[in-house]
């Protein structure tokens, strides 16, 4: 007699067929969750139908209980044909996704199967050979903390969710819904807005120099006269649209930024000061759902529901691991490739002497799961990956973030320069800023909110001329230019994420 395993999808269910024995085991799928609360009255028994909370699926008039049912043909016919398969079976294998609704799922399952063989929970973060045979000599029972937690959470959807969806679809749109996600994020949104409406927006004026020394050209901002700072767009009140009274800065306007425009063209400029100052970025730590969500909404344009979509097909077929999580922990296996990989492709230099540990700082963080990260105990480069479209980027993404949070720290030199130019005792100061990469590190493998590594080391490198205190430049051009403060942006989706988290 076979084992009876069950997954969640069919796509699970043939990447993990390959490893197991196909005379041991049966592999199948339950196609989701196979039961959950009614989406009306009408989908209760009949006993039910008539009770006040009825609508809800939960009895709030005793401890909330829930009325769980199977709702479509699709799940009866699926839990149909398990039933027949476990009649042959001499155990029972769960081995649904190892987080909440993975949890819960299989105690749905064993709610209705009844079985009378040996029940076993299996959980993996990664669909390989290493793991699957790890997680079958490593099995454990239902944890109920995890389905309860599930639990609660299903049933606060329902009772903030479906009454404030009908308020959302009277008055909105109708189909819309909410829930305790959803309605965090609408008022999110409304707060934004309202600092949006009552923003007044200021006006100021700076200047800008096109300068050269050493046969380099530069540029340079106006930052004070006689000494006093400029105002910028952070001097301003954002509810007055005016600077705060008693603010030691100048406000240029446009009849001032004119004239100094004119009198500054034919004067001397000087270097009063020139500075260069080491400075080490460290790589991010690899990906948790959140900011796998933040950063393929910045790189690939992909919104949060689709980079999910696309990692659950990329983890079911055994690219990555498990793609829901809050952790950013790496397991020895996964540090080793990472380190592996990155001193293959870029060289010893380019990797620390000890391996990175990244601890989650988010409050309640999962350390039990690992981060986002390609399967697997050597990870298979995008290029030999056969995968191709959507999932080719989004593997990309992960790969090159994973092993770059293995990667040495990057090298750089800011430098700054300080140029003066007076007219009629009244003394300019201008300031030009420069980077100058000295190591590029991680930076060789990933940059952050960037798509291709080595156009952004260019975009991140501005370099400056080697100048001293003293020193004449030449004043090119010299433009002014005025600006005007603007409201907090509206949500992105990417932004929406990282302030819900």
């Amino acid at each position: 007699m076979a084992s009876l395993v069950i997954v969640e999808s069919p796509t699970k269910a043939k990447t993990i067929s390959k490893f197991l024995p196909q005379d041991q085991f049966i592999i199948r799928a339950s196609l989701g969750h196979v039961r959950d609360l009614p989406d009306n009255a009408s989908q209760l028994p009949e006993k039910l139908r008539k009770e006040d909370w009825a609508h809800l699926g939960v009895d709030i008039d005793n401890g909330f209980a829930p009325v769980y049912v199977v709702k479509d043909g699709r799940s009866k016919k699926a839990i149909s044909e398990l039933k027949k398969e476990l009649k042959g079976a001499e155990e029972l294998l769960l081995a649904t996704d190892e987080d909440r609704e993975g949890e819960a799922i299989s105690w749905h399952l064993i709610e209705l199967l009844k079985p009378k063989v040996p029940v076993k929970r299996m959980v993996f973060h990664e669909i390989t050979k290493t793991a699957i045979a790890d997680a079958l000599s490593s099995t454990r029972s239902i944890d109920t903390n995890l389905v309860q937690a599930q639990e609660t959470r299903r049933i606060l959807d329902r009772l903030v969710g479906y009454p404030l969806s009908n308020l959302v679809s009277k008055k909105i749109k109708r189909g819309l819904s909410a829930g305790r996600v959803q309605s965090v994020a609408v008022r999110l949104l409304v707060d934004r807005e309202k600092e949006r409406r009552s923003f007044h927006k200021g006006t100021f004026w700076d200047l800008k120099a096109q300068v050269e020394a050493a046969n380099t050209p530069f540029e340079a901002q106006l930052e004070t006269i006689d000494g006093t700072r400029i105002a910028t767009g952070k001097d301003f009140d954002e509810n007055t649209g005016q600077i705060p009274q008693g603010k030691n800065v100048i406000l240029v306007d446009e009849t001032m930024a004119r004239t100094i425009e004119q009198n500054l063209q034919n004067e001397q400029w000087q270097v009063t000061n020139y500075t260069e100052k080491p400075a080490t970025s460290s790589p991010k730590p690899p990906f948790t759902t959140s900011t796998l969500q933040q950063e393929a909404s910045r790189k690939l344009r992909m919104g949060a529901r689709d980079t999910m979509r696309v990692a659950q097909g990329l983890y079911e077929r055994g690219f990555i691991t498990y793609m829901r999580t809050d952790s950013t922990h790496l397991s020895t296996q996964a540090i080793d490739a990472a380190r592996a990989a990155a001193k293959d492709l870029y060289g010893t230099n380019f990797v620390p002497a000890s391996p990175r540990i990244y601890k989650s700082t988010a409050k309640g963080a999962q350390e039990a799961h690992e981060a986002i990260r390609p399967s697997g105990d050597a990870f298979v480069h995008p290029s030999k990956s056969s995968l191709t479209g959507r999932e080719l980027k989004l593997y990309e993404l992960i790969w090159m973030r994973t092993v770059a949070c293995q990667m040495a720290d990057a090298k750089r030199t800011r430098i700054r320069i300080d140029l003066s130019a007076a007219h009629n005792n009244v003394s300019y100061g201008f300031r030009a800023t420069g980077n100058r990469i000295d190591f590029p590190g991680f930076m060789r493998a990933y940059v952050e909110g960037a798509d291709d590594p080595e156009a952004a080391l260019e975009s991140k490198e501005a370099l400056l001329p080697t100048l001293a205190a003293g020193n004449t430049v030449d004043c090119k051009t010299l433009e002014a230019i005025g600006h005007e403060t603007k409201p907090p942006a509206r949500y992105t989706e990417a932004t929406l994420v990282k302030a819900l988290e």
